[in-house]
């Protein structure tokens, strides 16, 4: 019997997606479910989503890269 080491990400609420914003820029958020994180492309910047819950805070988000900015 194998076990099953990954952690199935559990996905944002939709409302809260409506109304959620990027706390640096206000602009939009895109959410990438493949890798777990709201997108902010102004800012360049990839938040977080741990077990559903957004992470909103600058510090905690991944810097994207010249390529994922576009």
């Amino acid at each position: 019997m194998s076990e099953n080491t990954e952690t199935p990400q559990k996905d944002v609420d939709p409302k809260l997606l409506e109304v959620l914003v990027c706390p640096v820029t206000r602009g939009p958020l895109h959410y990438d479910r493949k890798a777990g994180e709201l997108v902010s492309k102004k800012a360049r910047l990839a938040y977080p989503v741990r077990e559903g819950v957004p992470i909103m805070l600058p510090e905690e988000a991944r810097e994207l890269s010249d390529a994922e900015a576009k």
